[in-house]
């Protein structure tokens, strides 16, 4: 997934996608070139080229890493689970505490292999919709990010007329293009919010049951707060997501697609240009279109992008993993770094969206990780959350 940033516009003026915008996403864009740096990827080439990536780092390391980051799938446990805590607050489901494997041998920063122990919590079983923000919203009178036209203040030197309210929006172009420019298929739109996905002229009248999206980060924490809930942390997504499966790449299992059968959306086709939608779905779908995990979780894996609460760091897996056999309830690092935009602070993103592919960003698979600005939300970024057992 593209990191991008709302806020991190430059004072000039440069038009894409149709509009013009105040200025570039520094993740894109070096002022000192004409065109976007093409080491800036959030997502993998495709998953061919991440496990050559994984492989071709393999030699350097210990042979204690190795194998750990190699460790092959085995089954799920038969030990049997506590119950609940009490009914199910509604539209949740429970998620059974307990030890499990966490990480990905497809990406660098989900490796290595490391053991996680998470009490157990109650999650929502789809993303937060449309109809559930919109109820917030009437309640609260809330005004998202992407709706506050941007102060003068913040983005001193910006000429006036480029201070719009808006956010990104997936645009794919009109033939083949080369995957190392974000800007052939994302556009910074005037006017899209969680109201106008696509744009002014969109509308959600029919979407009611589709996943809320151009969801900030404190967006999302002002609705947590609203329902009682929280963000669930990245330990807690991926443990929720796996179903009670012990390291399948998938949260139903080892094929994408089993028996032929689409189990989320994901993009088909050649991206970014040409999207075959047989799963069903151009954009995002309506939450629950596809079977539920082995926890009764929908959309664990694409359709779209969901924060936790945890900052985003690169080697944080093994950061972990020096501090002892098992992490117990990690709440992610105290700080925030990627290395390919040093001193820029992000919040993991899990689960993929409906633009995942091999052939560029496999992140839906379970152990995958996102990442990106809190200020950003984007029409494949959504959320879900979770109540401590507790409660």
């Amino acid at each position: 997934m593209p990191t991008m940033s709302r806020l991190s516009w430059t004072v000039s003026t440069v038009v894409f996608g149709g509009l013009v915008a105040a200025g570039l996403w520094h993740w894109f864009y070096d002022s000192s070139r004409s065109s976007p740096a093409p080491t800036a990827m959030t997502c993998d080439m495709g998953i061919s080229s991440a496990k050559a990536n994984r492989d071709s780092q393999s030699a350097g390391k210990d042979a204690s890493a190795v194998e750990v980051s190699t460790a092959q799938p085995v089954p799920a446990s038969t030990q049997k689970k506590p119950a609940p805590p009490g009914p199910a607050p509604d539209g949740m489901t429970w998620i059974p505490g307990g030890e499990f494997w966490m990480g990905a041998d497809e990406f660098p920063d989900a490796q290595p292999w490391h053991r996680v122990y998470v009490e157990g919590f109650w999650m929502d079983k789809t993303e937060v919709t449309n109809e559930q923000f919109a109820r917030f919203v009437n309640a609260t009178k809330y005004m998202t990010v992407a709706e506050r036209k941007p102060r003068p203040e913040d983005f001193p030197g910006a000429p006036p007329e480029n201070l719009v309210a808006g956010s990104v929006v997936f645009s794919p172009p009109g033939s083949p293009v080369r995957l190392n420019d974000h800007f052939q298929w994302w556009s910074y739109v005037k006017g899209a919010d969680w109201r106008h996905p696509e744009g002014p002229q969109s509308h959600i009248k029919d979407r009611g049951q589709y996943p809320v999206v151009h969801i900030a980060y404190e967006d999302a924490l002002a609705y947590a707060t609203w329902a009682g809930k929280r963000l669930p942390t990245e330990a807690e997504f991926e443990s929720a997501a796996r179903g009670g499966l012990d390291r399948r790449p998938y949260p139903w299992g080892d094929e994408l697609k089993p028996e032929g059968k689409f189990m989320a959306n994901t993009f088909q086709g050649h991206f970014p240009d040409k999207n075959t939608k047989e799963d069903g779905y151009q954009h995002a779908a309506p939450v629950a279109s596809f079977p539920p995990n082995g926890y009764g979780l929908y959309d664990m894996a694409g359709n779209v992008w969901e924060w936790t609460s945890d900052w985003y760091r690169h080697d944080y897996y093994r950061m972990l993993t020096a501090q002892g056999p098992v992490a117990r309830n990690p709440q992610g690092p105290a700080d925030s770094f990627d290395p390919s935009e040093p001193g820029v602070k992000k919040k993991v993103h899990r689960g993929g969206s409906f633009l995942c592919t091999d052939q560029y960003c496999a992140r839906y698979i379970a152990g995958g990780r996102g990442k990106g600005e809190l200020d950003t939300g984007t029409n494949h970024l959504g959320f879900r959350l979770v109540r401590d057992g507790r409660q």
